[in-house]
């Protein structure tokens, strides 16, 4: 079955925030669609417990993780080298319809799988040499709606809060990563799991790691 055969839209919204380059779809995929494809990723994907060093500490990363993509294409996180895990068909499929839809090109997916709103993400730039000075970082949400928020890194700043739906695909390129951190907080309430693909291009034979957070 083609799960990509018909997107509700392309038109992309933008999200006015100084000095950030922000724009999202909210319903990229039709619902049964991004339902047929968070059950494919969640069998399809071998989805593991990366370790985190966080205040000189190693623990388990509050989610479940996988990093994938071309052969080259590996990084360093908390002092170990993860080298990434081949493309499956389905996230195959799902870069090419991204990479035209955004006219960029990406080389690798870190895959997180949300197991439920205990599980979140802490404040982060995905800033890293390895993806060049002005990245661009495309975000697939698949399962239960999770709050997704954004901060200036001036002292005092506002959060900008974003509900992603299923289905939703947002796209963080420009000077967003050197302006903005982003993360996504628990959320009580929420029982169900959400898949979270976030398209990337790492520089091969960059001169340091990349280390993703």
């Amino acid at each position: 079955m083609d799960l990509f055969g018909i997107s509700r839209g392309s038109t992309w919204e933008r999200i006015e925030l100084p000095g950030a380059d922000l724009r999202w779809i909210s319903q990229w995929l039709a619902l049964d669609e991004a339902d047929a494809l968070f059950l494919a990723l969640h069998e399809e994907i071998p989805w593991e417990v990366h370790r985190i060093r966080i205040f000189g500490r190693e623990v388990d990363s509050p989610r479940l993780s996988c990093w994938m993509g071309d052969a080259d294409a590996s990084y360093v996180y908390s002092r170990t080298r993860f080298e990434p895990r081949p493309w499956t068909a389905t996230l195959a499929t799902l870069r090419a319809r991204l990479e035209t839809l955004c006219g960029a090109r990406f080389n690798s997916v870190l895959a997180n799988l949300y197991r439920n709103g205990n599980d979140s993400m802490g404040w982060h730039s995905d800033d890293e040499p390895e993806l060049g000075p002005r990245p661009t970082i495309v975000s697939v949400s698949l399962g239960a709606p999770r709050r997704f928020r954004l901060r200036s890194r001036g002292q005092g700043a506002a959060t900008h809060t974003l509900m992603l739906p299923p289905g939703s695909v947002l796209c963080m390129a420009g000077d967003t990563q050197r302006h903005y951190r982003h993360e996504l907080p628990k959320m009580r309430g929420v029982e169900g799991a959400r898949i979270n693909l976030t398209f990337r291009h790492v520089i091969a034979q960059a001169d340091s790691a990349v280390q993703l957070q």
